[in-house]
C-alpha cells in the first residue's frame, strides 16, 4: 500500500461555559451521520490570525458575538490513514483551544453559516457531556478537562459612612456581580491610585457626594466563582480595604456615574440590614461588626 498524501490542518476553537453548561456546535451530517457535538470554531484561513479566527468561526457556526483570552491550549491529533474529501490521507490536525465568553444577555445561539460543517448550536449541560449522554468529539472532553476559570483579583476600598441609626449604601446594577443587592460606596483602586484618593473618588462618582476619608477599619475578602457579568467563567477573590468615612450633614446622595456598576444610591435603616428587609452584601455587616466592636462598652 502506498503513502497517503499528507494533509495537515490548524484549527481554533473555544471553551464556552456558562454556569452548568457548555455552548457546542453539532457536526452536520454531510460530515456524520451520527449525532455528534464538538466544540465551536473552525480552520483558519491562511494568515489569519487565530484569535480572530475563532471569533468569526463562533459567530459563524452560533450567531454569537464572543470574546476569547489572550492565552490557549494546543492539541494534536493524528491520522495516519483516513479519509477525507473523498479519500485517502495521513492527516495531522492541530487544534488551538481558547477560554471564550459571550454576554450574558446574549440571544440564544443559532447557527448563520450556510452549507457549513455545523447544523445546530446549543448550551448543552456539562455533566450530560461527561457522562455520555450528549455524544461529542473527544476534543470537547479534553479541553474540559484542562479548562480553569479565568483567575481575577480586585483590590477596592469601601466606606462606612452612617448618620444617626442609617447608613450610607449603593444597590448594584446588573453590570456587577450580586445585581440588587446593596453595598457599602466605593469600588475598585486603579494601577498606582493611593487607596483613600480612590475611595474619594468612586463615593464621588457613586453618591455624588464628597467623602472624608477616616480610618483603615479592616481588611475583608471574598472568594467565589461562577459567571461574571461580562460572561466569562471567572474565579474571583475580592480584597476590601474598608475605611470609616463622612459626608457633610446636609449631603444628599445621588448616582452620578452613568453605565457602572450602581444604579441607585441611600440612607438605609440599619434596623432594615440587620432583620434582612435590605438585602446586603457580606462586607456590610462584616464592616458595622468591626466598627462595634471597636466601641467601649457601657460603665
Amino acid at each position: 500500500m502506498g503513502t497517503y498524501p499528507k494533509r495537515q490542518r490548524v484549527a481554533a476553537y473555544a471553551v464556552i461555559l456558562r454556569e452548568d453548561r457548555i455552548l457546542l456546535s453539532r457536526l452536520a451530517e454531510r460530515v456524520t451521520s451520527e449525532e455528534l457535538w464538538t466544540l465551536p470554531g473552525g480552520g483558519l484561513d491562511h494568515g489569519e490570525d487565530p484569535r480572530e479566527a475563532v471569533v468569526r468561526e463562533i459567530h459563524e457556526e452560533t450567531g454569537l458575538d464572543a470574546q476569547v483570552g489572550e492565552t490557549a491550549h494546543v492539541y494534536s491529533f493524528h491520522q495516519p490513514r483516513t479519509r477525507r474529501d473523498g479519500r485517502g490521507v495521513d492527516a495531522h490536525s492541530l487544534r488551538i483551544v481558547y477560554d471564550g465568553w459571550v454576554p450574558v444577555d446574549a440571544p440564544e445561539p443559532h447557527v448563520v453559516e450556510v452549507d457549513g460543517s455545523t447544523s445546530e448550536a446549543a448550551w448543552v449541560k456539562v455533566a450530560d457531556v461527561l457522562d455520555g449522554t450528549v455524544p461529542v468529539v473527544g476534543l470537547v472532553t479534553e479541553a474540559l478537562a484542562d479548562h480553569r476559570p479565568h483567575r481575577k483579583q480586585r483590590i477596592a476600598a469601601y466606606a462606612l459612612v452612617t448618620r444617626e441609626d442609617t447608613v450610607l449604601l449603593t444597590r448594584i446594577s446588573p453590570q456587577g456581580f450580586h445585581t440588587g443587592a446593596w453595598t457599602l460606596p466605593g469600588g475598585g483602586i486603579d494601577h498606582g491610585e493611593a487607596p483613600r484618593a480612590a475611595l474619594e473618588r468612586e463615593v464621588l462618582e457613586e453618591c455624588g457626594v464628597a467623602c472624608a476619608v477616616g480610618e483603615l477599619l479592616d481588611v475583608h475578602d471574598l472568594h467565589f466563582g461562577g459567571t461574571a457579568p461580562s460572561g466569562r467563567d471567572e474565579d474571583f477573590h475580592g480584597v476590601h480595604l474598608l475605611f470609616e468615612g463622612a459626608v457633610a450633614a446636609d449631603a444628599e446622595p445621588r448616582v452620578v456615574e452613568v453605565g457602572g456598576t450602581t444604579d441607585a444610591v441611600a440612607w438605609v435603616p440599619l434596623a432594615d440590614v440587620e432583620s434582612g428587609a435590605v438585602e446586603v452584601l457580606d462586607l456590610v455587616r462584616h464592616a458595622l461588626e468591626v466598627r462595634a466592636s471597636r466601641r467601649p462598652g457601657p460603665g
